[in-house]
């Protein structure tokens, strides 16, 4: 242990109902006003002690000490009075509230005059921030980016000693990225001390000052990030060196027929007209920058926006524009917010990926069988490579890239024609990265048709055969991978190319 440490951890142990060991005897010590960063696969055990630190978890085993003292936090409101503020993953917010509600949340107004005080403090908030939010928006209106900047609001408004991050940069834009960044920096240099955890290895060597790295559930290395390689962390934290990955969409690859065809389809306002088509076999990409219309199109493909207009076809046959027709006509969408949207967090993995095909399943379409549900878990296990206790685990309880691949299982192994995936491995590691992708040619080699988000072209690069570019609603390329670069796609998604819009 370091002496001075505003926080440290001493051989902490976690070890979950199911059976899961996230942590294995854990040993870590943060120096006051530095960003320390924390890192590792997913599953190596970040966000488990993240949760441990901020009082919604408690070890199984060992110390954590705040100020040299030991503590025991039970609940995360403890954490929060002594200096402790965290930003998880995924931050319960409140839809139905403002802004300024959702930021002061759990501070009761009780003077008149108190609520424009507290509009004036977010305000002031906003301005040390460098980031615009109207106060009085309701939460549920604001995109996932502009949430998660909400909920890094409301950890910064207690003034903290010390706020932990973790994947704080995972739903945000590049400039939203800096303005954190920029933020952190100010902060770390007048006193307020960082645990930071992110999949994006750039912004870690960029921005911190010590690394701490985790595999199933140790410490592996704890060193000041100047000593630290960009090859040299890859190394620790898969275990092994990784070849550099081949672009399989550099071989043209032969398809079948269309399977997906959209025509003029329009959202007054959103996006529009888009003209695409993808063939069975094929993988297609959107590439597009925050706000450009790429989200909004996969949804109203999927039939989730009831103000389009233009059409949808799948497999020749025109779709009616909703979610339910979308499914029964075999579109299957892979959301960006996946707890949210893409499973039940306190539900077991087997009951999450049996949810599409419970009529198939059930006994006169009636009496589901949980015996062949856990079977198909089961081999989704094995097939995916979803690292879990048991089948019996809920899905809260696993790592960003384990959840996701659930997300995924659900639509493996249905009828589904067309693949929409938005943003498949956004908040997971290289290997589940590299997993994911193998899983999404793995489906297209099926005779699927896949269409796929993603703010990291590199990524669509790695995966696709086409890349269409988006740009303020419109699509302004259709380039196939083996005849384009990173640079090119980015220029044309920032509107630097001669012709975009």
């Amino acid at each position: 242990m370091v002496a001075g440490a505003v926080l440290a951890v001493r051989d902490v142990e976690k070890t979950y109902t199911s059976g899961t060991r996230a942590l294995r005897g854990v040993t870590m010590s943060v120096r006051p006003g530095t960003v320390h960063g924390l890192i590792g696969a997913n599953g190596a055990g970040k966000s488990t002690l993240i949760k441990i630190l901020s009082g919604w978890q408690q070890a199984s085993a060992g110390t954590v000490e705040w100020k040299s003292r030991p503590v025991d936090w039970s609940h995360p409101r403890q954490a929060l009075a002594a200096g402790m503020a965290a930003v998880h993953q995924h931050t319960p917010l409140v839809d139905s509230m403002s802004v300024v509600e959702n930021v002061f949340l759990g501070r009761r107004e009780t003077r008149r005059w108190d609520a424009g005080a507290r509009r004036a403090e977010l305000l002031a908030l906003c301005e040390r921030m460098g980031y615009h939010l109207e106060p009085h928006q309701a939460v549920a209106e604001l995109s996932v980016g502009a949430r998660q900047m909400v909920a890094i609001l409301q950890a910064l408004a207690r003034d903290p000693d010390v706020v932990l991050l973790d994947e704080p940069t995972a739903a945000l834009s590049p400039a939203e990225r800096e303005v954190l960044f920029r933020s952190v920096r100010r902060l770390r240099d007048t006193g307020t001390t960082f645990v930071y955890t992110s999949h994006f290895l750039d912004e870690v060597m960029e921005l911190t000052d010590h690394l701490t790295v985790l595999r199933d559930g140790l410490v592996v290395v704890d060193a000041p990030t100047a000593d630290v390689t960009i090859d040299g962390l890859v190394t620790a934290i898969v275990g092994k060196e990784l070849a550099r990955e081949q672009r399989e969409g550099h071989t043209v690859r032969e398809v079948g027929a269309p399977v997906l065809q959209v025509r003029e389809l329009t959202s007054p306002g959103r996006f529009g007209p888009a003209d695409l088509t993808v063939h069975a076999g094929e993988v297609v990409g959107i590439a597009g920058l925050l706000g450009s219309g790429r989200t909004e199109l996969l949804e109203a493909i999927y039939g989730a926006d009831h103000n389009t207009t233009g059409s949808v076809h799948v497999d020749g046959r025109k779709v009616k524009n909703s979610p339910r027709s979308a499914v029964r006509a075999g579109l299957a969408l892979v959301p960006e917010d996946r707890a949210r949207q893409g499973f039940l967090r306190d539900w077991e993995i087997w009951r999450n990926i049996s949810l599409p095909y419970l009529g198939g399943m059930s006994w006169r379409r009636l009496l589901p069988s949980a015996a062949r549900e856990r079977e198909l878990a089961r081999r989704a296990i094995a097939d995916l490579g979803i690292v879990a206790g048991s089948t019996e685990s809920p899905v809260g309880e696993l790592s960003g890239g384990n959840a996701q691949k659930v997300v995924f299982a659900k639509w493996v192994y249905g009828p589904a024609r067309v693949l929409l995936l938005d943003e498949p491995s956004a908040g997971v590691d290289v290997g589940a990265k590299a997993d994911i992708i193998h899983l999404v040619r793995r489906m297209a080699d099926d005779g699927r048709g896949v269409l796929m988000v993603s703010s990291e072209f590199e990524e669509l690069l790695t995966a696709c055969d086409r890349i269409l570019v988006v740009r303020r609603g419109r699509i302004v390329a259709d380039l196939p991978v083996a005849d384009t670069d990173l640079h090119d796609i980015t220029a044309r998604a920032s509107g630097l190319t001669k012709g975009t819009p």
